[in-house]
């Protein structure tokens, strides 16, 4: 029972964690020193996408499913839980491929605003 509440809770931390990765950048329209925050984790996030890199959450959450009884499931996180919603055929690289320019692309936007209101209060 504890290893499936921990499972759960690494998969509310997963979710949280791609939310952060995609939408953490316009913490930074508010609270310009969360880029130092933000920045790495879009990195690391753009490339487990881009390279194919396998985040460690994933493993973690499988291992707890197991060791609670549960069962395993191939894939990723994304794989197991946002495509079925968002893509129902399944992820291929090509989606990937989307999926992390989606990333880059959202946050050179957040980040390009930040720089013009820095600009801006700096020629005030």
């Amino acid at each position: 029972m504890l290893a499936l509440m921990a499972a759960d809770l690494v998969v509310l931390v997963h979710a949280l964690f791609i939310a952060f990765v995609v939408f953490g950048g316009l913490l930074t329209l508010r609270w310009p020193r969360a880029k130092w925050a933000h920045l790495p984790v879009a990195a690391y996030g753009a490339a487990i996408e881009l390279i194919g890199w396998t985040c460690p959450l994933t493993p973690l959450e499988k291992t707890l499913r197991l060791a609670a009884g549960g069962v395993d499931y191939r894939g990723g996180f994304i794989e197991h839980y946002l495509i079925p919603l968002i893509y129902p055929a399944g992820l291929t690289p090509r989606v990937q491929l989307v999926l992390g320019l989606l990333v880059l692309v959202v946050n050179v936007l957040v980040y390009g605003i930040v720089a013009l209101r820095r600009r801006r209060r700096a020629g005030e």
